[in-house]
C-alpha cells in the first residue's frame, strides 16, 4: 500500500526566528521533552475522580502534550501549548483547569474558568470532553454559542456554573445582557488561537479579556505559533512557558499514523472517483471536505442518489440541522459526512478512517486540520486529496510549506489502477453502492432537535404576558366570534359630532 514518507525539511531558521521573538517577549521555552513511556494520569498526580472518570472511557495513559502540560498548569503557570492536531490538547488544559477550580454547586455561582473557542462544533466538543472528565466531581460545564435560544443558556447561568465554554459572539452578548459575570474567572483558555486570529475574532477576544480579572492563569493552545500568537502572549500572559509536544528531530506537520495520497483529478470525474473510494476495504466513517457551501450540498446530494448514507454540515444549514448531522454521524446512522471547513476543527469522532479533500484546501493550516480528523489518539487513518488542474499551484505551495512528497500529484481517474491497489478497493465496484450494502439507517433516522433560536425557547415563539414577562406557551387563541358579532355593523352618522343622525324619512 502506497505510503510515501514525509521528507524532513530544514526549518532551523524559522524555528530560531520564532524562538528569538518569543524570548524577546518574555516567553520561556520549556526544556521538557515528551516521555518515551506514556505515564498514567495517576502518576501525573491527576485528581482521583478525574482518573476514575477517564478510566471508564478507556483513557488511562497520557499523551505527550498532556504529560508535559499537567504539572506546570497545575502550579497555575501561564502556558502556550503546541501540538499536532489530534494529540489530546483538550485534556492537556482541561485536567489542570478542573483541578484548579472549586466545584461548589452554589446556586447562582459565577464561572471560575472560561474557554474561548472559534467555532460552535469545537465548543460542543470541548464542553463534552470536560463534562466526561469531571463526571465524578460535580463540576458544572456550560457551552454557549450562537444559533441556539438564549433562554436555556441564561437559565443555566442563573443556576450557577463553574466552567463556561463559548464562542466570542455569544459570550459578548451574554456579558452585555448581564447574564454572564466574568469577574470571578481565575482560569482563561484560548483554544485554537491561530484560528481565532484568522477568523477576525481578535477584537472580540480583547473585549472578553477586558472583563476578566488581570490576576488569573492564562493558557493558550495552538497547533502553530505565528507572530500574532506571540503578540497575544505578550499582552495577556505573565512569563508564559512554551510547551512544544514533539520529539527531537520530528519536523513533520502531520502524525505518522496518517497515510496520505494526493491525486490530480478532473472535476467531472470526481464524484465517480469518490464513490469508489467510499467502497474501500475495511473503511469506517468518512469525512469529505469542500471549499464552498454549495459544493458540499451538491456532493452530499450526489452521494445520496448513489446509495450512500450521507449528511452535510455547512453554513447554510440551521444549527439544529448541523447538530442533527453530527449526531447521526457519531452514532453511525450515516457513515459519510460532507462538510466545509466549519467542521475542520472540533470534530473528534471515533472511527473516522478516511478523510477526503474533495477540493484543494486554501492553505497548509486548513490541510492539517482537515487531515487531522482521522488518525486521532494514536489510531491509523487515510487522507486523500483531489487536486484540480487549476489548483496545482495552490497545492504546490501547501506541499512546500509542509515538506510533503507530492509536488507533482499523479493524474488520476475513477478507473486508474493505483486507486484500487492503493486503497484496497475491489476493481469490480461501480459508482453506486450495491443495495445489499445499504445498511445504515440514514439521516432521516436522527430527529432534528428543536433548539429554537435567539429570542426563542423550545422552538416556539416567545409570547409576552401583560406584565412583559416571557412565556413559551403558544399565543392565546382569539375568542370565537359570536353570530351577533359577525353581523355587519350599521353605520352611524352624527351631526356636528354631537349625536346620531335621525333616521331617513320613509
Amino acid at each position: 500500500m502506497e505510503n510515501p514518507l514525509n521528507p524532513v525539511t530544514d526549518t532551523t531558521q524559522t524555528e530560531t526566528a520564532v524562538a528569538e521573538v518569543a524570548a524577546d517577549n518574555g516567553i520561556e521555552e520549556s526544556p521538557l521533552t515528551p516521555p518515551e513511556i506514556p505515564p498514567t494520569f495517576t502518576e501525573l498526580g491527576a485528581d482521583p475522580a478525574i482518573v476514575a472518570a477517564l478510566a471508564e472511557q478507556g483513557i488511562e495513559q497520557a499523551f505527550p502534550i498532556q504529560a508535559m502540560c499537567l504539572p506546570l498548569a497545575r502550579e497555575g503557570r501561564d502556558l502556550i501549548g503546541q501540538a499536532k492536531t489530534g494529540t489530546g490538547k483538550t485534556l492537556g488544559f482541561g485536567i489542570p483547569l478542573l483541578m484548579n477550580i472549586e466545584s461548589s454547586g452554589t446556586k447562582g455561582a459565577a464561572p471560575q474558568a472560561l474557554i474561548v473557542v472559534p467555532t460552535r462544533e469545537l465548543c460542543l466538543q470541548v464542553a463534552t470532553d470536560l463534562e466526561r472528565a469531571s463526571a465524578k466531581m460535580g463540576t458544572r460545564v456550560l457551552s454557549v454559542y450562537g444559533g441556539r435560544a438564549y433562554e436555556p443558556q441564561i437559565d443555566a447561568l442563573t443556576r450557577g456554573v463553574e466552567v463556561v465554554v463559548g464562542t466570542p459572539g455569544r459570550l459578548i452578548d451574554l456579558a452585555q445582557r448581564g447574564n454572564l459575570r466574568l469577574g470571578e474567572v481565575r482560569v482563561l483558555v484560548l483554544d485554537e488561537a491561530d484560528e481565532m486570529l484568522d477568523m477576525g475574532f481578535l477584537p472580540d477576544v480583547e473585549r472578553i479579556v477586558a472583563l476578566i480579572p488581570p490576576v488569573r492563569q492564562t493558557m493558550l493552545f495552538s497547533a502553530t505559533m505565528p507572530g500574532q500568537i506571540v503578540n497575544l502572549a505578550r499582552r495577556y500572559m505573565t512569563k508564559p512557558t512554551h510547551i512544544r509536544a514533539s520529539t527531537p528531530g520530528d519536523e513533520s506537520a502531520t502524525v505518522d499514523t496518517i497515510e496520505q495520497h494526493v491525486w490530480r483529478a478532473h472535476p467531472m470525474d470526481k464524484v465517480e472517483l469518490l464513490a469508489r473510494i467510499l467502497q474501500a476495504k475495511d473503511r469506517g466513517l468518512v469525512m469529505v471536505f469542500t471549499r464552498t457551501k454549495r459544493k458540499a450540498q451538491k456532493v452530499a446530494d450526489d452521494l445520496t442518489e448513489r446509495g450512500f448514507a450521507v449528511a452535510s454540515v455547512h453554513g447554510d444549514l440551521g444549527q439544529g440541522a448541523r447538530e442533527q448531522a453530527l449526531r447521526a454521524f457519531r452514532t453511525g446512522k450515516v457513515d459519510v459526512l460532507v462538510a466545509t471547513d466549519v467542521a475542520a476543527r472540533g470534530i473528534d469522532v471515533e472511527g473516522v478512517t478516511h478523510v477526503i479533500n474533495y477540493e484543494c484546501p486554501d492553505d497548509e493550516k486548513t490541510y492539517l486540520h482537515r487531515v487531522g480528523r482521522t488518525g486521532r489518539a494514536g489510531a491509523t487513518g487515510v487522507a486523500v486529496t483531489l487536486v484540480d488542474w487549476a489548483d496545482i499551484a495552490r497545492w504546490q505551495m501547501i506541499n512546500k510549506a509542509l515538506g510533503l512528497a507530492f509536488a507533482e500529484p499523479v493524474e488520476t481517474y475513477s478507473t486508474s489502477d493505483h486507486v484500487f491497489t492503493g486503497l484496497s478497493i475491489d476493481p469490480r465496484v461501480s459508482g453506486k453502492l450495491p443495495r445489499t450494502s445499504r445498511t445504515r439507517a440514514g439521516l432521516g433516522a436522527e430527529q432534528v432537535e428543536d433548539i429554537g433560536g435567539p429570542g426563542k425557547s423550545g422552538g416556539q415563539k416567545a409570547a409576552r404576558t401583560p406584565h412583559g414577562s416571557r412565556t413559551t406557551d403558544a399565543p392565546a387563541k382569539k375568542k370565537a366570534a359570536t353570530p351577533d358579532a359577525t353581523k355587519r355593523r350599521q353605520r352611524r352618522r352624527t351631526r356636528g359630532g354631537t349625536g346620531p343622525a335621525s333616521a331617513p324619512a320613509k
